[in-house]
């Protein structure tokens, strides 16, 4: 029986919260479904074990795959050996909520020609403590693609287990740019927005988690890196995006990079990046601030990181 949704899984040393992440997954019941998981993480076969518990409730199909260290090269190997008409992420550290299949057949019945379909998610801690949603700004419903992707330019707004791709959307953009460490999941989203129309559903049915070695945290510890990923995205796109506001998305990038540096260091380091993150929203000015904020989320983002780091609960 040929499956209705496929779920990319790339892993990586994932055994901390791999078993979590599969249990939400099953609470769902999802027949029809099938569970492609990619490891190169040399555990001594933790998280194959994991897989393999789930067997009986899954339809999941391990692979080892040393030869792929990238999450962006394995989920495009998923995307490239699935067998159903859409496609979803699941990190391994990322959970499903109760009603997410539900949502995911309801979008497909109301948008069936939408090349991308994305919903708010909320943010967890590492013990899978609530901090916060994660809402999009966009409104629910149909949405031009290029219209949408005007507003997605000046942040990535979308968390990674939030969206649903149609599979021969994903081929005919090119999937993920594998060079794109941190901004592959922007790039991807932005390619599929302009090659068709976007369902934004209104469900928060999905969780992203913060942790300690999440990407999110060690990924923007390079900052000359972390600034050329965002900005290869912007040379790619702006351009061609009608709508869009150059200004805003050049902010954008500046607070993340700030705020990105401040959340790497601690102390002092901390106050600079919030004084760099402060200094790029004057920039801003007072007339264009409210658009700012609600095109990048910045409180959604923001808050549950500084709570985390206040705290000291990135690794609890």
């Amino acid at each position: 029986m040929t499956p209705w949704l496929s779920v990319l899984m790339p892993v990586h040393g994932g055994a901390r919260y791999l078993g979590a992440t599969l249990a939400a997954a099953a609470a769902e019941r999802p027949a029809g479904v099938e569970f492609l998981l990619y490891d190169s993480g040399d555990d001594d076969g933790a998280c194959r074990a994991i897989a393999n518990s789930f067997a009986d409730r899954l339809d999941i199909r391990y692979a080892f795959t040393p030869e792929d260290k990238a999450w962006t090269a394995k989920t495009n190997r998923g995307a490239a050996e699935a067998r159903a008409d859409h496609l979803v992420m699941l990190h391994q550290d990322d959970l499903w909520l109760p009603g997410h299949l539900d949502a995911l057949r309801a979008a497909i019945a109301r948008a069936p020609d939408a090349a991308l379909s994305i919903a708010p998610s909320t943010f967890i801690d590492a013990g899978g403590r609530g901090l916060g949603r994660w809402r999009l700004p966009f409104r629910a419903g149909r949405h031009d693609g290029a219209a949408l992707a005007a507003t997605l330019i000046v942040q990535n707004s979308i968390a990674i287990p939030s969206p649903l791709i149609r599979r021969d959307a994903w081929a005919a953009v090119g999937g993920m740019d594998v060079s794109l460490w941190y901004t592959a999941d922007w790039d991807l989203y932005l390619k599929l927005a302009r090659h068709g129309a976007v369902d934004v559903r209104p469900e928060t049915t999905t969780a992203f988690r913060l942790h300690d070695s999440s990407l999110t945290i060690t990924g923007s510890r390079n900052a000359a890196d972390f600034a050329r990923q965002h900005e290869i995205v912007l040379g790619r796109h702006l351009p061609a995006l009608a709508g869009a506001d150059p200004q805003l998305a050049q902010a954008a990038v500046a607070v993340n990079c700030a705020l990105a540096g401040g959340l790497a260091g601690s102390g002092a380091a901390r106050l600079r990046g919030l004084g760099g993150a402060l200094a790029a929203l004057v920039r801003v000015g007072p007339l264009r601030l409210a658009r700012f904020l609600d095109a990048t989320r910045l409180v959604d983002r923001v808050l549950p990181r500084l709570r985390l780091g206040l705290s000291g609960r990135l690794a609890a």
